[in-house]
């Protein structure tokens, strides 16, 4: 085999000026000569030269004859049977060869289908380890951003906590608010939240009073719905700052040391307030809870002087009587309320002992303020009343018609101002009801349930810092056999179904198929995997160009030497192996063209990254 090997290489070189750098390979030529073929390039060694030496030799006719000759004597020595085993023993030859390269394509394919197999689970163990990093990356983003979270609410839990102890060391001073006989000398040394709350207050009441003159002066457009809710607002924003800044108990005494100076002041000016008397010298009369306009009647019916006189000495009388009825029953409640104050207290005296001071002081600062509350509100009608009196008199003196029409409004207008003043002062004892019990609630809130918790809290956030190393550490012993579906529109979808290089697409799975490629293969394997099919077609071709031009010239050799028909037997079997070897490679480009055409097709429709398979001659 290595000497006609060797023959076969001299032969090309030397009778055909073939270049030696352009001789196919070794394995290629040892694959020709295998078999039958050995005796066919023998052959053809022997019998083909170059162009000049078959000129000469075909001259020597004589020459021609005596090989005609030595091979029919050779021809006709042999009988029939011993041509026939020749012929059954080369067929089985062949046939041991066919066997032979079917078991190597086998091998080979089998092979190539092991590579696969081993690249499609590489390719799928890359794929997992890529999407649990992926996965990994993300559960590690979402334990930051929660990490992040619960130090933040750790900030303002801390934060609030800091206000709330701040208020709570604020609320164990103790603070001297003064009587309300100091008079200006215990103004300058009043505390800061005494001052905020009279000023809130002077606010407040403010407010009313330009809302109540506004409301009294018929074209009045001083005030406009968005303005009082600003003012409302600012005043909201200026008592959440009071209650932020002062502890509750501070606020509550303060509140209750305004009250009491107010109340002192209401009974210093209703000691000096003589009703009677002013509204006389008013010009009108109070009878059967209505004020009557003395003047209009003196205007319409002018009674004598001794009328008039025993008129008046009658209602004096009555006022008198009147007076002497309030008088007593003003003692009367006095002694009332003197015998429940002395059942409460011994009430309260029967209580336990450590509660006695507390109750007793709360006691006494409900009866003040019950007090001060009766004595505010018929204080506040009365001034109201005689400051309307006062206003209708003085309207009353430009004219008289007027005056009467004004009164009647003005006495409508006081009815429904009446009962808006009342339910204001409803609603702001309710307000501070509410208050009180708000702070007392939050007070206990803060002490029982976020005072204990914060503890708690310090120490899930310390033991969340290092939860997310522990969760990846137990994260990688989770399969991604339950993981590979994605939920999309309510529905759960196979993570393969879903790719950006159109996986399902009936092009691509026509080209895998094809190309016996797995499903996870992507687009950049499915490319190198066709530059490879490439080149082996590219290949076969060459193969089968060298085939076909083997068979031509044999042809044209074999037609021009005559040749017995037993040995014309032996060259037929030998070119229709050769036939069938052209046939099956041709069978095999046919194919490869096919797909390289399905395969272009596809990529034509593919991101321009893919477009270098385009740079590859078309089948």
């Amino acid at each position: 085999m290595a000497s006609l090997l060797q023959e076969v290489k001299r032969w090309a070189t030397e009778e055909l000026d073939f270049p030696l750098h352009k001789l196919p390979h070794d394995s290629y030529i040892k694959t020709l000569c295998v078999g039958s073929g050995a005796s066919i390039w023998k052959y053809v060694i022997q019998h083909v030269y170059h162009e000049r030496n078959v000129r000469v030799m075909r001259g020597n006719l004589q020459w021609y004859k005596i090989l005609q000759d030595k091979e029919l004597k050779q021809v006709e020595g042999q009988n029939k049977d011993a041509q026939r085993v020749d012929l059954q023993r080369e067929i089985e030859e062949l046939q041991a060869e066919l066997t032979q390269l079917d078991q190597k394509i086998s091998t080979a394919e089998e092979q190539l289908a092991n590579e696969e197999q081993n690249v499609g689970r590489h390719w799928e163990m890359y794929e997992e380890n890529r999407l649990r990093e992926l996965m990994l990356d993300s559960f590690r983003q979402r334990c930051a951003d929660e990490r992040n979270s619960l130090t933040e609410e750790t900030h303002k839990i801390s934060s609030q906590r800091q206000a709330l102890e701040h208020l709570s060391k604020k609320a164990e001073v103790k603070l001297v608010f003064g009587s309300s006989d100091s008079g200006n000398t215990g103004a300058a040394a009043e505390p800061l939240v005494l001052r905020d709350v009279r000023e809130l207050c002077s606010e407040r009441v403010l407010f009313f009073q330009t809302l109540q003159e506004s409301a009294l002066k018929a074209a009045s457009s001083e005030f406009t719905p968005d303005q009082r809710n600003a003012a409302y607002q600012h005043w909201l924003s200026a008592v959440e700052g009071l209650l932020r800044f002062h502890p509750p108990n501070q606020v509550l005494l303060a509140l209750q040391t305004l009250a009491s100076k107010q109340q002192t002041a209401l009974e210093e000016k209703t000691a000096t307030l003589d009703v009677e008397r002013d509204v006389s010298a008013l010009g009108f009369r109070y009878e059967s809870n209505h004020l009557l306009d003395v003047t209009m009647e003196e205007e319409e019916d002018l009674p004598p002087v001794s009328c008039l006189l025993q008129s008046a000495w009658e209602d004096v009388e009555q006022c008198y009587m009147q007076l002497a009825e309030v008088r007593s029953r003003a003692r009367q409640l006095h002694v009332e309320l003197g015998d429940l104050t002395k059942q409460a207290k011994l009430r309260i005296l029967g209580q336990d002992d450590d509660a006695e001071p507390i109750a007793r002081n709360a006691f006494e600062l409900e009866v003040q303020t019950v007090r001060q509350a009766a004595v505010r509100d018929s204080v506040r009608e009365q001034c109201a009343q005689l400051q309307l009196q006062n206003q209708e008199r003085h309207e009353a003196l430009r004219s008289l018609q007027a005056q009467w029409q004004s009164i009647m409004d003005f006495r409508q207008l006081v009815d429904i101002r009446q009962e808006q003043i009342r339910s204001l002062i409803k609603g702001n004892s309710t307000i501070k009801t509410e208050l009180t019990h708000v702070h007392s609630e939050l007070r206990q809130f803060v002490q029982e349930k976020l005072s204990p918790q914060f503890g708690d809290v310090v120490r899930a956030a310390v033991g969340l810092r290092n939860s997310v190393s522990q969760e990846a550490k137990q994260f990688n012993l989770v399969s991604l056999a339950a993981l590979d579906r994605r939920v999309v529109d309510g529905e759960r979808i196979p993570v393969d179904h879903l790719s950006l290089y159109r996986v399902n697409s009936p092009a691509l799975h026509t080209i895998r198929c094809s190309l016996s490629t797995p499903m996870c293969m992507a687009a950049e394997e499915l490319c190198s995997r066709t530059v490879s099919q490439r080149l082996e077609l590219r290949f076969l071709r060459r193969l089968l160009q060298l085939h076909s031009d083997s068979l031509a010239d044999m042809q044209r050799q074999t037609a021009q030497l005559p040749a017995p028909s037993q040995q014309g037997n032996v060259h037929a079997l030998n070119l229709d192996y050769m036939i069938a070897g052209c046939t099956f490679m041709r069978q095999r480009q046919g194919k490869l063209e096919k797909t390289f055409k399905k395969y272009f097709q596809y990529f034509q429709f593919l991101p321009l990254k893919y477009s270098y398979v385009q740079n590859f001659e078309h089948p």
